[in-house]
């Protein structure tokens, strides 16, 4: 068999074939690195602080029952009656009222002046009336919490039956009634929880579970 020889031309020829092969390929790959380069820079992050931070979703206001009024002049006159409380703390938690020693169901609260009553929390007014021993009286009923509040010794009422109030709502003023005459104007304001009545200075600025929507 013949040994077949290539002229030299043939030979450089082939030699310059690969090496444009090769540098093509080369220039190619080059080309897709860099565009792959371009994209990554245009990706944004997200930063490990942002990871870290607790931020929450949706951001919630804790609840708590207000005093009935919105006035520093306001002081506590007598106490919710408290048969655990120490004697000093009782005496301080009774109304007398024709020749009888009365323990009080709710607090008072006094001022000089006439003051405005506020709801302690949203609510229905379930009831506006004239006692004739508390005076003008407004009941109000709270489904956060499962409470019912009462206001007595009003001079005015400015709600009705039925009325949806909001906390901190104004619902009346301060004035005086027959069963506590001599302590002038104030408020006497009861609080139930769950159809019983309880110590309001134990639950006034008290976080209050809200209604579930």
């Amino acid at each position: 068999m013949k040994k077949l020889k290539l002229k030299r031309f043939a030979v450089v020829g082939i030699y310059v074939c690969i090496v444009l092969t090769v540098l093509g390929g080369t220039f190619l790959v080059s080309n897709s690195l860099k565009k792959d380069e371009k994209h990554e820079e245009t990706v944004d992050y997200v930063d490990d602080s942002i990871l870290q931070d607790d931020i929450p979703v949706v951001q919630t206001e804790e609840l708590k029952l207000l005093k009935p009024y919105n006035e520093s002049s306001v002081t506590i006159e007598k106490y919710f009656y408290d048969y655990q409380a120490e004697q000093e703390q009782q005496e301080k938690a009774i109304i007398y009222h024709e020749n009888t020693y009365i323990q009080n169901s709710g607090m008072d609260f006094k001022a000089d002046n006439t003051f405005d009553v506020t709801a302690v929390l949203k609510g229905t007014v379930l009831d506006v009336r004239d006692d004739e021993l508390m005076g003008k009286t407004v009941e109000i009923k709270h489904d956060e919490g499962s409470y019912i509040s009462t206001y007595q010794s009003l001079s005015e009422v400015s709600v009705k039956k039925g009325d949806i109030v909001q906390q901190g709502q104004v619902i009346g003023k301060s004035g005086e009634n027959e069963i506590d005459k001599a302590m002038g104007n104030h408020l006497h304001f009861e609080l139930y929880k769950d159809g019983v009545i309880v110590d309001p200075m134990k639950h006034f600025d008290q976080v209050v579970p809200k209604k579930a929507e």
